[in-house]
């Protein structure tokens, strides 16, 4: 063996097909594209969905649901997570971000009533729960909402 004598496997490579270039090679006159319509055209691209004229899928599907325009989204922190959070002055949403408690400072907070608090905290936020409001009074904190 040596690199005059190298060649490629049996049936590794075969030649192009010479699409349009005459009867005699099989594939002249329409180049294996069939005749006429949108396939034998240049230029044409047939999109992902395209599902050969059927009736496409998202039209097949029944509509459904509503999206309300107005509603508002809240982060949501539960009162058992501000344990053991201590700040100089309020908590307020950049110390919630900072501890990892909300993912954004723009999106508004809502404080709701799961878990126990025994420390005195004072809070601004958003929105609060009736559970929660009565939870960190009890605690001797106070609410604010912003």
């Amino acid at each position: 063996m040596s690199l005059n004598n190298l060649h490629y496997a049996d049936g590794a490579r075969h030649k192009n097909k010479r699409r349009g270039r005459g009867e005699g090679s099989g594939l002249g006159v329409t180049a294996g594209r069939g005749n006429k319509g949108y396939g034998s055209r240049a230029g044409r691209k047939k999109r992902a969905w395209f599902e050969g004229g059927q009736m496409p899928l998202q039209r097949r599907l029944p509509k459904f649901g509503f999206a309300n325009i107005f509603r508002k989204e809240y982060q949501v922190v539960n009162v058992g997570k501000l344990e053991g959070l201590t700040a100089k002055n309020d908590i307020t949403k950049e110390v919630l971000f900072e501890k990892g408690l909300i993912k954004k400072k723009t999106v508004p907070v809502k404080l709701l009533g799961d878990g126990e608090l025994k420390s005195k905290i004072n809070i601004k936020v958003d929105a609060v729960s009736k559970s929660a409001r009565d939870k960190i009074e009890k605690a001797g904190g106070t609410v604010t909402l912003s």
